[in-house]
């Protein structure tokens, strides 16, 4: 069903919205950056589409119009009766919770197999995506298109031995792929942030046997915590890791930013079997 888009530089005028820097929202007015961002999971005619902060709900009008049944959270009150009109305009189509998404059920919520597309709150952002990467697997979500800022997007899929690869990087890695798949002009913003962005998908895979993610990301954490100091000095106080890494063979001589997701999975197997 297609229904005339108006400018969303005028819904925000005519709710009397303003981006609040406390809530960490930035706006996208290009409907058609929007339909990008939106068509990047693939077609969502049928599909269920989850998304976290609409805002005025510009990217939420993208995935109504492609076809998607929508269940979105917004915390943000002034934002409501934007969306309320979504609601009319696409009947049945359209679910509106109004809460923190960091307290929000999505699997009672939304069901298994949903795509989430979201412009992630910056304030939020990494703090969903660990909690979407760290659940049990496979996921509750079928795939995720989240825009972050670029140098967290750099971070989610950077390779070893890069200055971006981080805790964040393994810990997206692991079990899934990511890619960056659009890069952002902060101008295309209302208001402009000071840095770039730019969207990232992501798709789980299968789950490497015999890991314990709890066990990955105390292992992670000890790791790049210390990220200038060699494995024999952040490992030290986590039990048995310096036994794993004689055992695996692995130089505990390197820094984090040197070992492999691959390693990473290794040691932390290691670890997971106890003993």
């Amino acid at each position: 069903m297609t229904v005339p888009q108006e400018p969303l530089r005028d819904v925000i005028a005519r709710h009397g919205l303003q981006a609040s820097k406390s809530l960490g929202q930035n706006f996208i007015l290009d409907r058609q950056l929007l339909a990008r961002i939106a068509a990047v999971p693939g077609s969502l005619a049928g599909q269920t589409v989850y998304e976290v902060g609409p805002g005025p709900g510009g990217l939420t009008h993208a995935a109504l119009e492609a076809g998607a049944t929508m269940v979105a959270v917004e915390r943000d009150r002034r934002c409501l009766p934007a969306l309320a009109e979504l609601e009319g305009l696409y009947p049945g189509q359209l679910r509106v919770i109004d809460a923190d998404a960091l307290t929000i059920d999505e699997p009672a919520e939304v069901g298994a197999g949903a795509h989430v597309i979201s412009n992630l709150p910056y304030n939020v952002g990494t703090a969903l995506l660990l909690r979407w990467l760290s659940g049990s697997w496979p996921p509750w979500w079928r795939s995720l298109t989240l825009m972050f800022q670029k140098e967290v997007a750099e971070r989610i899929v950077s390779a070893p031995g890069s200055k971006n690869y981080g805790r964040l990087s393994v810990l997206s890695q692991w079990r899934s792929d990511a890619r960056i798949v659009l890069n952002v002009h902060r101008s295309a913003f209302v208001p402009p942030p000071k840095v770039m962005s730019a969207v990232v998908h992501i798709t789980p895979k299968a789950m490497p046997l015999n890991v314990e993610p709890a066990v990955l990301q105390k292992l992670t954490e000890a790791a790049f915590g210390q990220r200038r100091k060699m494995l024999r000095s952040s490992l030290k106080e986590l039990p048995r890791a310096l036994d794993v890494l004689k055992h695996l063979g692995i130089d505990s001589a390197r820094r984090a930013e040197t070992v492999s997701v691959d390693e990473f999975v290794a040691i932390a197997r290691q670890l997971s079997a106890g003993g």
